[in-house]
């Protein structure tokens, strides 16, 4: 789906250094707009943004998003902005709820200010598909949330509430995208709070054992880092009716861990049992997205299965894990 803004059209990308913003950005550059980074570089990296170092459609702020006059300085002039910034990880949020917390609640909140402030004509945050928590329904639709099962969770959902409220109070341009486990090229496979698809793949590659938590039984809505573009893009443009929203962005498909497992052995011609560790805590068994919504209010219809986005990011893995 071929999505245009004006040459010249201003964004803003909060956590632009990590996976999903990067790619953000390297989009928005391809459109010919400018992009502006805002990133500590806590969990985003430099190598993901050098190559965009020299583009004068580039531009680098490096801070914090729990400093108010950051957010403040990285909004203006801005028409759009793209929240990325986070900490993300249900585990990391378990072992550490008050840092979760600072950077996603009141890091969410100060850049919600800022932009209400500076005039932006649009904030799209990225939102979770945690926030059903224990909700058993599939698939998982808007409206029916359950009780959160991490502080993570619990972060994600309140960053929508405010969104909501200050819509109904100020009118402030917000949509929220419930993200379902996106995966795809400058995924950090390293870090211990990694996702599962760049984990299984430096394994693999590597010839190493990796270790499925639980019994791999657990289903996911993979959702490939060109849907989740699409729909940020599409957040931008959408109509009145979409603001104080928030919207599942998924594939609508779901395939369990064993499956993806055996998916990557054989694009990557590995032959490799793995071993079977403890539950998680704080997950979920099964995720599974309805996007209704956000195909009648976004326009959104994700052009990447699991198997597309799989075969199109495996030589990246290969050149970079």
């Amino acid at each position: 789906m071929a999505i245009r803004f004006e040459e010249g059209t201003r964004f803003l990308v909060t956590g632009g250094a990590g996976f999903i913003g990067s790619n953000l950005v390297e989009a928005i550059l391809d459109m010919g707009c400018k992009a502006r980074v805002l990133d500590n570089f806590s969990t985003g990296k430099a190598e993901n943004i050098r190559e965009f170092a020299d583009n004068p459609l580039f531009e680098m702020i490096e801070g914090d998003i729990r400093d108010t006059g950051t957010c403040e300085k990285a909004c203006e002039g801005i028409d759009y902005v793209l929240h990325q910034g986070a900490l993300g990880s249900v585990p990391r949020s378990i072992n550490d709820p008050a840092m979760s917390t600072q950077v996603n609640i009141n890091g969410t909140l100060n850049m919600m200010l800022a932009a209400r402030d500076a005039g932006v004509k649009r904030f799209v945050y990225a939102s979770s598909s945690s926030v059903y928590g224990d909700e058993p329904g599939l698939p998982k639709k808007e409206g029916h949330e359950g009780k959160p099962l991490s502080p993570y969770a619990i972060t994600k959902y309140v960053n929508e509430l405010y969104a909501r409220n200050f819509y109904d109070l100020f009118g402030f341009p917000a949509v929220g995208l419930r993200y379902f486990n996106v995966f795809g090229k400058k995924q950090d496979p390293h870090s211990i709070y990694a996702a599962v698809i760049p984990i299984f793949v430096k394994k693999l590659i590597n010839s190493e054992v990796p270790v499925i938590n639980g019994d791999g039984g657990q289903s996911r809505d993979f959702t490939y880092i060109k849907n989740v573009i699409q729909a940020n893009f599409l957040a931008c443009l959408a109509g009145p009716e979409a603001l104080g929203e928030a919207f599942n962005i998924a594939f609508h498909d779901r395939a369990t861990i064993n499956e993806v497992y055996h998916k990557l052995c054989t694009l990557l011609g590995k032959d490799i049992r793995p071993t079977y560790g403890p539950d998680r805590p704080g997950d979920v068994r099964h995720s599974y997205a309805d996007i209704g919504k956000a195909a009648s209010l976004l326009g959104y219809k994700p052009e990447y299965s699991l198997d597309d986005g799989l075969e199109e990011a495996i030589g990246w893995y290969r050149e970079n894990l």
